[in-house]
């Protein structure tokens, strides 16, 4: 298993620090997450890919909905560049709640499905190179030989991980066509209602079997789960995430959400390093 780190909140100098931090520390990978009106989350990865040699870096998560596919994959592709290879992009339909009808961003949970797959659909194919072209129901894209980017260090992508909600089927197929599902368990309710909560080991272990049998691609696929871990106890940190490990999780994420405004614990836990046995 892999372990992450979420960095909740603060400046890109500090992003560039914790990353530093983190590295050293023993973590595997270092996370952004992209708010629709904050601190940028790519500026920030750029700054820490400049700190760093070895850590993953990437996003949780990118709603590919409210960006344009091409400025994305200009983003994604330069840092892979900068980095030296270490970009991962995790990305879902993200949480409207945060500012999306603000900035007037789409909020219909189908369109923004719609919007995610066709970005999908043009960031991998303009990390191919051109020429490329696409027509969509909402975007269209012509070749173009115009100052072209060079493509990303990995190949044949960056590796792409996207939220999946089990266990809907279409959900699961859209994230077993890339490189990684972060996974929600969804409950629907006889008045349409619906229920998301964080997998289990247990739901971890059906969702295995699912891909198993069900994704075509024979390349390395990661499973990745998210949690709190007390940094003290390396012992007890390690027993907590042991379940998951065994069920066939391939990827710890350190998300120290509600330590949003406590950034002292916050670089504490960065430096206790990761939950590993």
């Amino acid at each position: 298993m892999k372990y992450g780190f979420v960095f909740p909140k603060g400046d890109a100098r500090q992003a560039a620090e914790l990353a530093y931090q983190a590295e050293q520390s023993g973590w595997d990978g270092f996370f952004m997450w992209e708010p629709v009106w904050g601190v940028d989350a790519w500026v920030s990865l750029a700054a820490a890919a400049m700190r760093t040699e070895r850590i993953r870096l990437g996003t949780m998560i990118t709603p590919v909905s409210r960006m344009r596919p091409w400025k994305l994959a200009s983003e994604t592709a330069t840092l892979d560049n900068l980095s030296g290879g270490r970009v991962i992009l995790s990305v879902g339909l993200g949480a409207p709640d945060t500012g999306f009808a603000a900035f007037g961003e789409v909020t219909d949970r189908k369109t923004r499905a719609e919007l995610l797959d066709e970005g999908l659909d043009i960031l991998t194919g303009l990390w191919r190179g051109q020429p490329f072209s696409y027509q969509g129901k909402h975007y269209t894209v012509q070749p173009t030989d115009f100052m072209l980017p060079p493509p990303p260090v990995q190949q044949p992508r960056i590796p792409i991980w996207v939220v999946g909600a089990w266990p809907s089927d279409k959900s699961m197929q859209r994230a077993l066509r890339y490189d990684g599902l972060l996974p929600s368990v969804v409950h629907k309710h006889k008045n349409g209602s619906r229920q998301v909560k964080q997998a289990r080991p247990e739901d971890i272990r059906a969702i295995r079997q699912y891909i198993q049998a069900n994704r075509k691609n024979a390349t390395d696929f990661d499973i990745v789960v998210e949690g709190e871990t007390p940094g003290k106890d390396r012992r007890a940190a390690s027993d907590q995430v042991a379940p998951w490990e065994a069920a066939g999780a391939t990827w710890w994420i350190e998300a120290m959400w509600n330590a949003m405004d406590q950034p002292e614990d916050v670089g504490r836990r960065v430096l206790q390093g990761p939950p590993a046995g």
